[in-house]
């Protein structure tokens, strides 16, 4: 969730201003929102996030507390790999977040036969990450999703239209189901070496290597 903060600053001599400031992590208008309430000089400060919902200081306070328990600061790496020759996709997701004051990653794999195209794997994979996240009990969230296929994004951020029926079916399956978990996604094309992750758990389902895996990432690096 993105938050503004709204206050009113009111000098020494008593001249008061309005203040809105640009959207920030709920964590970051806290910080700022308790200096600037130290100063003694800003008065009624109030947070409004982006479905224009105003929450007062301690509610917010409240609202961290509980976030902490739950995964956040999500990111979704996602990747589907096509073999023409014998018609199987491998589809694979890396997923980054944050819980209980830990930074964790889950990553899953799956092979799948059903599929026609490599473009149709891409989706797969996307709605694959998706369903972790549902797994994960994330709900009303921002996520920000990463890939290296130009169609998937550029189709789901409406930069491109969607003409193929299978694909657009795709579309509208995550649209829902991203809908549904209360999800406001972002899409971004990143390179295929920035994807690597997501590519390797790919062809390791192609060549029948599962993966289903979560770890604490300070963890690891402290072994």
């Amino acid at each position: 969730m993105k938050i503004t903060i709204e206050l009113t600053y009111k000098t020494p001599k008593k001249t008061e201003a309005f203040f809105k400031s640009e959207e920030m992590a709920v964590g970051e208008a806290l910080l700022i929102a308790e200096d600037l309430e130290r100063s003694g000089r800003a008065h009624h400060i109030t947070f409004v996030d982006n479905y224009d919902t105003t929450w007062k200081m301690k509610d917010l306070r409240k609202y961290l507390t509980g976030l902490e328990k739950e995964p956040h600061n999500l990111t979704v790496y996602f990747d589907g790999g096509f073999e023409i020759e014998n018609r199987k996709s491998g589809l694979g997701c890396a997923i980054y977040y944050e819980q209980n004051g830990k930074s964790m990653r889950l990553r899953k794999n799956a092979k799948v036969e059903e599929l026609a195209t490599n473009n149709e794997a891409e989706y797969a994979a996307l709605y694959l990450a998706i369903q972790e996240l549902e797994m994960l009990d994330v709900k009303n969230l921002p996520v920000t999703f990463s890939g290296d296929s130009q169609v998937v994004i550029k189709q789901l951020n409406e930069e491109w239209p969607t003409m193929d029926d299978v694909l657009l079916n795709w579309a509208e399956r995550i649209d829902e189901k991203l809908e549904q978990m209360g999800i406001t996604p972002s899409f971004e094309l990143i390179t295929r070496k920035d994807n690597r992750e997501a590519d390797r758990l790919a062809t390791q389902a192609l060549n029948g290597v599962e993966v289903t895996s979560t770890i604490d990432r300070h963890e690891k690096r402290g072994q």
